[in-house]
């Protein structure tokens, strides 16, 4: 469940809605699988509990597998010790499932912020690779504005983590979000094809590139909620994938994980 209806549904009401996961994920999947793209999946524990079988396709399809909390919960919501015993439950949920180290994190709704940036040494501490989960912009759910829209390597201590923020481009001193989410469906196509081509060859930065199951099923229910919730949540859902198609058309993508690796990030 998005944390847009988070005041509308308590988590332990979750299972009694219809579950929906399986027709986003195999739609992204198979629109991966078309394009030849290996993407980076951040799933939560409460998922992978119920569908392991959809976790270990998506594996078996030649993806990584991400860890995405347990339940959804918001880190500058939790306490520091909170925070590590829901990641530690999600993670070995996930390393049950499939046999293998889970690497890499993304917070709820990028909620490691300038309240909770103490995440980070948590993560590092419990032997990730890497986390994906600051947003360097100003939003009223996230954001830590000024943090660098670059990727970069945090020593922490004895422990090393490196960050890939979500992608921004600078305007007028301001860092504007997009690559995903309502910016994916909210800009025109030319807008986001011009931003990423901005990144990669003005500002040699990697591009993130994200989109959530459920926004490849327009199908799906209408919720009751706030007017600014519902807009986020519903805009444009149909466009979702043939704008992710051109994108896929047009750039290579591929795994978080696969980058760090590759880029060197951690190596001394």
């Amino acid at each position: 469940m998005v944390s847009a209806f988070a005041d509308r549904i308590d988590p332990g009401d979750w299972g009694r809605f219809q579950s929906r996961i399986h027709i986003g994920t195999t739609r992204i999947l198979d629109l991966l699988d078309e394009y030849g793209v290996k993407a980076t999946f951040f799933v939560l524990g409460w998922v992978a509990e119920r569908h392991p079988g959809l976790v270990r396709e998506i594996h078996a399809r030649g993806h990584e597998i991400g860890c995405h909390s347990y339940k959804h919960r918001l880190i500058y919501d939790m306490s520091p010790e909170e925070f590590r015993l829901d990641t530690q439950r999600a993670r070995k949920i996930l390393e049950d499932c499939l046999g293998e180290k889970i690497e890499g994190y993304r917070a709820p709704s990028y909620s490691i912020t300038p309240r909770s940036i103490w995440a980070l040494e948590i993560l590092a501490d419990e032997g990730f690779l890497y986390d994906s989960s600051i947003f360097p912009v100003r939003h009223d759910r996230y954001g830590y504005p000024g943090y660098s829209r670059n990727v970069t390597t945090q020593s922490l201590g004895e422990r090393r983590i490196v960050e890939v923020p979500l992608s921004t481009f600078s305007f007028l001193g301001a860092s504007i979000p997009f690559g995903g989410g309502g910016y994916l469906r909210l800009y025109p196509s030319s807008v986001t094809e011009w931003a990423i081509r901005y990144l990669n060859d003005r500002e040699a930065m990697p591009v993130v590139l994200y989109v959530h199951p459920w926004e490849l099923d327009p199908e799906q229910p209408r919720l009751n909620g706030k007017a600014l919730s519902l807009f986020r949540h519903y805009v444009n859902l149909r466009d979702t994938r043939e704008k992710l198609s051109r994108l896929l058309d047009i750039s290579a993508f591929h795994g978080m994980g696969i980058y760090v690796k590759k880029a060197g990030l951690l190596s001394n």
